[in-house]
């Protein structure tokens, strides 16, 4: 357990590594494009156009309320899936640094979390575009989403440690992951509100990912965030956190043999 916080510990420290090679990850991925990450503003903004107004129409919606609902909730959401999904291979896919460069393992954590950010990054340009042209104003209630974020970012990191493990050592479960976050996109109050569900709307509430969502999306567009996000979030940290540090500690050692 103490090697396992030292790793935890050293390698947050080592910011200035993690970063410089989450963004040498987007400018390769991105290197011979004349936009470069500007693609991933674009796909946004056809996502979002192509689904806005259909959708309205399908959940009997106001477009002007409804399409700064599904932008922030949709750039939120891109966020927590990639840090899952990619959070599978976090190891694997550092298989020769792990087995040749004596380095803490939360650096390629850390790594991909910050990568995902500043992806996000990209993406919540629109954002206040599409405030601006439906006349949603930016309030200072905005300003709970940079905790909110953080929050996310620590569920990130959890998330990667726990499935690249697992990952690492049992090949399958990169594809079932992968399946069970798009099954879980479409159970989630993202292109759709809570209020849908009706006599269920409070048993939707309590999943993790739409909390993840609500404390993000419901300050930036003014509204108060719902009375059980703030808990399950933080409900869903503690245990992850703690549960992955249990998991780290005992097979961190292993990490390496299973790349």
């Amino acid at each position: 357990m103490a090697l396992a916080w030292r790793d935890i510990v050293v390698g947050l420290s080592k910011s200035w590594l993690w970063m410089e090679l989450a963004k040498q990850d987007i400018k390769l991925r991105y290197r011979g494009s004349m936009l470069g990450p500007l693609w991933l503003t674009i796909s946004t903004v056809v996502m979002i156009s192509s689904m806005g107004f259909l959708y309205a129409k399908l959940f009997h919606q106001n477009v002007a309320a409804y399409f700064p609902f599904l932008t922030v909730g949709l750039v939120t959401w891109t966020l927590l899936a990639s840090m899952i999904t990619e959070g599978t291979g976090v190891f694997t896919s550092a298989q020769g640094v792990i087995q040749s460069v004596p380095m803490p393992y939360s650096i390629h954590v850390y790594r991909l979390v910050y990568r995902n950010l500043l992806v996000f990054g990209h993406s919540f340009v629109i954002v206040p575009i599409v405030l601006f042209f439906f006349g949603v104003p930016i309030g200072w209630r905005a300003l709970l989403a940079i905790p909110a974020l953080l929050v996310l970012a620590v569920n990130g990191a959890w998330c990667t440690i726990f499935f690249g493990m697992l990952s690492a050592r049992y090949r399958d479960v990169p594809p079932i992951v992968s399946s069970f976050v798009n099954v879980v996109f479409f159970v989630t109050p993202i292109m759709w509100p809570p209020s849908a569900l009706g006599n269920w709307a409070r048993l939707g509430s309590l999943n993790p990912l739409f909390a993840g969502i609500d404390v993000v999306r419901a300050p930036i567009l003014g509204q108060p965030v719902g009375a059980h996000s703030w808990a399950v979030l933080l409900l869903t940290t503690a245990v992850g956190c703690l549960g992955t540090f249990a998991v780290f500690g005992r097979f961190r050692s292993r990490i390496a043999f299973w790349v």
